[in-house]
Parts: C-alpha cells; structure tokens; sequence
C-alpha cells in the first residue's frame, strides 16, 4: 500500500513536470515565431526606405539637368540619403531608441526632399519632363508604403511585446532574454493641425 502510493506520487510528480516542460516549449517556440516576426516586419521597413534611397540618384540627376544652381539643396538631399542609408538597427534589439535614431535619419531625408520637391516649382520645364513625373509618382507610392509598412510593423511589435509581457509567458521571457520591442512614433508637433491662410 506504502508502495503503490510513492508509485502515484512520483508518477504525478512527473506528469506535473512534463506539463510544465510542454508548456515550457510551447511557450519558447511562441516567443521565437514572434521575435521573427517582428524581425521580418523591421526587413519590411528597411526594404522600403532603402527604395526610397534608391530613387534619390535618379531624382537628383534628372534636376541637376535642369536647376543647376540649386546645387545647396541637391547637396543637401545626396548627404541626407547617405546618413539615412547609414543609420541602422539591429533587428535584434529594436529598442525605442534605436528606432527613434533611425526615425530621425529618414525623416532629415523626407524632409530634403521636400525642399527639392518644393524648388522644383521654379522650373516649368522639369515639372513636365516625363523622367521627373515619373520619379516623383514613385516616390509617392514609396512613401505610402513606408507608411503601410511602419504600421505593419508597429502590429508585429505590439502583438511580440504583449505576449512578452503576459503571465506566464513573461517567465519564460525573463529566462531566455526576450524584452519588448520599441515603435514608430509619430513626429513631434504631428498631433497639431497646420494653420492654412490665405490673407
């Protein structure tokens, strides 16, 4: 009788542990398809702001042909691209700050091109080169896409980052080294309005 109850404890003992050690697994393998997903999602956003860096040398030649003396916002679109393409994160860690870095590299981008966008209005005849409309429409549709794909990314990072944080899982986070995911942010100011005027 002593016997056969030592018997159940142990077999008991051992069924809690295999449990333990499925959900244990389970839990890991969770953890790692999530990781590589958001991984995947960051490849997504630095595969469309490098299209976007590729089309640079294309738009600022086809310009240079017609506003040659624009040559201090040319310039300054050639060294935004290069701090841009520089600026890069490790899918590994994907911090708030590390992200917030990269942000502010593209956004110095996005920005000079938008100065060259805007000097271009000067020039009535690159305005209708074929070459620039077209660059110009695929850098809209760029742009679109790294919007979609910065939400695509945010998703990922939300959907890792709850999982990381839930019980029980954060235990098996917490042993295995797995910490949240930073995000894209919107740009300082975004939340106001522009005031438009036409006095």
């Amino acid at each position: 009788m002593k016997m056969k109850k030592g018997v159940l404890a142990v077999v008991i003992v051992a069924a809690l542990a295999a449990i333990v050690l499925i959900w244990g697994v389970k839990s890991y393998n969770t953890l790692v398809s999530k990781d590589e997903h958001v991984s995947q999602a960051w490849a997504q956003v630095e595969n469309v702001y490098q299209r976007r860096a590729d089309l640079i040398p294309n738009l600022v030649a086809t310009v240079k042909g017609y506003a040659a003396h624009e040559s201090s916002t040319l310039e300054a679109v050639v060294a935004a691209r290069a701090r841009a393409t520089q600026a890069t994160v490790d899918p590994a860690g994907l911090s708030s700050e590390d992200i917030a870095e990269f942000q502010t590299a593209q956004n110095e981008l996005g920005n000079a091109i938008g100065r060259l966008l805007v000097s271009v209005e000067r020039y009535p005849d690159l305005k209708a080169n074929q070459n620039f409309l077209d660059l110009q429409a695929q850098l809209e549709g760029t742009e679109n896409r790294i919007a979609v794909e910065r939400r695509n990314f945010n998703q990922a990072a939300r959907d890792y980052n709850t999982y990381v944080r839930r019980f029980p899982a954060n235990i098996v986070a917490g042993m295995f080294g797995f910490g949240p995911k930073g995000y894209f942010t919107a740009d300082e100011g975004a939340e106001t309005a522009p005031v438009v005027s036409f006095e």
